[in-house]
């Protein structure tokens, strides 16, 4: 069965590239927006729209995988900073403590649009960090695509101290949570 990505995300594509998956990529296109207050339904929400935007366009057997991820913080939803002083604010509002990160999932089969959606959320907890360490971490350029203006997998693994939950959801896609919805409810299995 043909297997699509409706993301532009590096870090999703290689995640299932590790796993020698058979996948192409389209991107949904769509104004990333949701009604939606809970971070959990938030991400959800913009998982299932980027994944039905593509699955509408195709007319043939295929499954595609939606993703959303956000950083929250004191109940607020951090995405991707815009400039050098939002990430700043960022990484100071995150240090020394434990934040949230949440990643919807959705799965949907392009004939019939049955759909399965579901979200995995990881605490991670950011060291504290001398002003001049962050403005090093800002100046690798890794922070400005990335929700919460670190990437855990770059050199942001040099400000995370711990996490308790699954690594890959922090990453951007949780790779267990997508195994079992896959095996489980469309037949395709991966092991």
């Amino acid at each position: 069965m043909r297997i699509v990505l409706a993301s532009k995300s590096p870090r999703r594509k290689e995640l299932l590239s590790n796993l020698g998956l058979k996948f192409e990529v389209i991107e949904s296109g769509i104004e990333e927006y949701s009604n939606e207050k809970h971070p959990s339904k938030y991400v959800m929400d913009l998982s299932f729209h980027k994944a039905m935007a593509v699955a509408k366009k195709l007319n043939e057997e295929a499954v595609v995988i939606g993703a959303d991820t956000v950083v929250v913080v004191d109940d607020k939803v951090l995405e991707k900073p815009k400039d050098r002083e939002e990430a700043y604010t960022m990484l100071k509002s995150l240090q020394g403590r434990f934040h949230t990160v949440y990643t919807g999932i959705t799965v949907v089969r392009a004939q019939d649009f049955k759909y399965v959606r579901d979200f995995e959320e990881t605490k991670v907890w950011i060291k504290k960090l001398e002003d001049e360490e962050i403005f090093n971490y800002i100046d690798t350029g890794e922070c400005y695509d990335k929700a919460g203006a670190y990437a855990i997998q770059g050199f942001g693994a040099l400000i995370v101290e711990k996490i308790e939950g699954d690594y890959f959801n922090v990453v951007g896609l949780p790779i267990s949570k997508l195994f079992d919805i896959l095996k489980r409810e469309f037949g395709i299995r991966l092991l």
